[in-house]
């Protein structure tokens, strides 16, 4: 059977947009028994391409991290088999306690899942940076990238 893995890459842009625009990552840490420990997340792409995510630093999630900070990342959607589309990132996630970033990554996101105003952006942020001493940012470090876009290929079942 011959592969057809080539036709359904996504390209370097298709992939930052598909990341951009994402709505959930599914962050997989190794949990303290060693087995795969998978959560949803919300998360921005930063201007430079990170993904950027938050979450307190006492849960499990962090605890995981600060124990192995390799994980696997995965942002995929579609009904049907011919829509499928993914992205699977994997690396290393940098733990950040600057309360100035984490303010940032808070307010992005309310921006982003929320639909923050624009000129609501400074109160939020100074709330966040408030309550950013409880917090941990997440910066993923991406090792290596795979990708598919299933629409890509004629006739796959649709």
């Amino acid at each position: 059977m011959v592969s057809r893995r080539a036709e359904i890459v996504m390209t370097a842009p298709e992939v930052a947009a598909y990341l951009r625009d994402g709505r959930t990552i599914v962050l997989v840490t190794q949990g303290p028994d060693g087995l795969p420990d998978p959560v949803p997340m919300w998360y921005l792409v930063d201007q430079a391409g990170a993904v950027r995510m938050r979450t307190y630093a006492t849960s499990q999630k962090a605890a995981n991290l600060r124990r192995q900070p390799w994980v696997a990342c995965l942002v995929c959607d579609g009904e049907r088999y011919a829509e499928l589309r993914g992205v699977q990132l994997t690396g290393r996630v940098e733990l950040v306690t600057d309360p100035e970033w984490i303010a940032d990554v808070v307010a992005g996101l309310m921006v982003k899942y929320e639909g923050l105003a624009a000129e609501h952006v400074p109160a939020a942020r100074a709330a966040a940076f408030a309550r950013a001493g409880k917090q941990v940012g997440l910066l993923l470090h991406v090792d290596r990238a795979v990708s598919w876009d299933h629409r890509k290929l004629d006739g796959a079942g649709r």
